[in-house]
């Protein structure tokens, strides 16, 4: 089985959308680590679509605020005012799917989902020193997580010390194939759809091969002007506006 493996799309309709057509016949099941909403000027769209479209979605901290399960005190004040926009143009029936997205770990086919670890949904895996206990504590050997809007993640091998893994090229397409080894754990973020924050503006997604046991990572620009324009027109903060075309 191969899936489609999106996280932190963030209201962004166009990168969701790119992300899509450049994953066309490349996937047979769709697997959303959350954040559908949050940032972005598109909420409703993307989550009728991603709602429509995936397998399996867990929730991210993000789709929590916007639907009211958490006040979004904790929040800088960007993303603050950015929930608060959310919470005034969701739909009934996409608040609905909000609040009925489920609270990872979640397990399909030998791996599981996460938000943001396998021990807390808001827990942000940043380095190594977060990475070894998740890597420990985790149930099984693969996990797929998001949040930090980072692709990449961290590996550790039989009697090996931790590694991060880095998932880095100008071209689009797939920017790196990574072999599943038996006896290794790994922590994989496919990157975020609609908001990357690691320096490359283009949208992120990963696709897992179960079967050659493989994850391979993906890039690809999308029309970020148009999202901007949105996003100005809503009367969004400019920083977040901005940040689109920066990565970060």
């Amino acid at each position: 089985m191969r899936y489609l493996i999106l996280s932190d799309i963030h209201s962004n309709l166009e990168a969701y959308q790119r992300c899509l057509e450049a994953s066309r016949g490349l996937y047979e099941t769709m697997l959303c680590l959350g954040d559908l909403v949050g940032y972005g000027p598109d909420p409703n769209a993307v989550v009728e679509a991603v709602c429509g479209a995936a397998a399996a979605i867990i929730r991210g901290n993000h789709d929590k605020a916007c639907a009211g399960i958490t006040d979004a005190e904790d929040f800088n004040p960007l993303a603050r005012a950015a929930t608060h926009w959310t919470r005034q143009q969701l739909t009934p029936e996409n608040l609905a799917r909000l609040l009925s997205l489920i609270e990872g770990p979640l397990s399909v086919d030998g791996f599981e989902l996460v938000h943001g670890s396998p021990r807390d949904e808001d827990e942000y895996i940043i380095d190594s020193l977060d990475a070894l206990p998740a890597l420990e504590d985790a149930s099984s050997p693969i996990i797929f997580f998001g949040h930090t809007h980072v692709q990449g993640g961290f590996l550790i091998g039989p009697g090996s010390r931790l590694q991060p893994i880095h998932a880095e090229s100008a071209a689009d397409g797939c920017v790196l194939t990574l072999p599943l080894k038996a006896g290794s754990r790994y922590l994989l973020n496919p990157g975020s759809v609609g908001q990357p924050r690691d320096r490359d503006w283009r949208a992120a997604f990963a696709i897992l091969d179960s079967q050659q046991r493989q994850v391979e990572y993906y890039r690809t620009g999308y029309d970020v002007n148009a999202t901007q324009m949105k996003m100005e027109k809503a009367g969004l903060p400019e920083p977040l506006i901005t940040r689109l075309q920066f990565g970060r």
